[in-house]
């Protein structure tokens, strides 16, 4: 395959903890049960905040290296990031994704909803984004902003990064039936699209930036806070259930480079602790 052939789909289920995920993302514990998937334990960084592992997730970089260590640091990235080294090296991005990733990757901060919220056609790292600032907006639209993206710009790399999970999260804690029933019906629709990205020539990474405890928060250094789902479908990555132990959520971006077959940013993991087939970087 051809270095300009690979691309990548990153999905970044906002508060997705990994036990959650294990009951509820049936199709996903299926393909890694049958050799199709990869499933990891991934621990997030501290805080385990949204913000600080948004850009955590994007850079590859711990907090105290990217410098956004709070919900309330609101500023752009200064850091290499996948949309900033995508483009540096000719490959097209795009974001279907909460207002958040407008303000750290793009030219808009802090984030306007009526000016802002469609940013189709480039603003500092992002290609072409839609972009939201209701926790309660739908998953199943948020999916669907993400497949006219892919659709209408065939971007070589697109996160997609919905809010529902979260939102119910705090609103019930991670114990009710109402958390966990956002998490299926976001897996549900990422089995939806499934054959339509893998038809298209995507790997697929799914994930979370941190979990939820059943007090409905997040933040700290709780297992169940840190520990969130990462199932990759890619022919470059060795299949199976890696999941009896954690490895760090720093491996995700240099992942992501390494499969779009792109240089890694600097300060980014040099060995990944995931099962990378040779030539997947070639």
């Amino acid at each position: 395959m051809k270095s300009l052939d690979k691309k990548v789909i990153l999905v970044m289920i906002d508060a997705q903890g990994f036990e959650t995920a294990v009951l509820r993302a049936g199709f996903f514990e299926h393909l890694a049960e049958s050799g199709l998937a990869a499933k990891y334990r991934v621990q997030c960084g501290l805080p385990s905040s949204s913000r600080p592992m948004y850009e955590t997730i994007l850079t590859g970089l711990p907090v105290h290296a990217h410098g956004i260590y709070s919900n309330q640091t609101v500023r752009r990235s200064r850091c290499e990031n996948l949309f900033s080294l995508t483009r540096a090296h000719g490959r097209s991005n795009a974001a279907a994704a909460y207002g958040w990733v407008s303000e750290l990757h793009t030219d808009h901060a802090p984030f306007d909803l009526y000016a802002d919220r469609m940013c189709l056609q480039g603003s500092g790292d992002i290609d072409h984004g839609i972009f939201y600032m209701e926790d309660t907006y739908p998953d199943s639209h948020l999916y669907a902003d993400a497949e006219m993206l892919r659709l209408m710009y065939h971007p070589d790399f697109m996160l997609v990064h919905p809010m529902n999970v979260d939102d119910e999260g705090h609103k019930h804690t991670s114990a009710s039936r109402e958390y966990g029933h956002a998490s299926e019906v976001s897996f549900d629709q990422l089995a939806i699209l499934f054959d339509r990205w893998r038809g298209d020539g995507y790997d697929i990474l799914i994930t979370g930036d941190h979990g939820m405890d059943t007090l409905g928060m997040h933040g700290g250094n709780e297992a169940i806070q840190r520990e969130v789902p990462l199932y990759i479908v890619s022919d470059r990555v060795q299949p199976g259930d890696f999941s009896d132990h954690c490895i760090s959520n720093l491996n995700i971006a240099p992942l992501v480079c390494d499969l779009l077959a792109i240089p890694r940013g600097k300060g980014m993991l040099g060995r990944l602790e995931i099962q990378v087939r040779e030539g997947a970087a070639e």
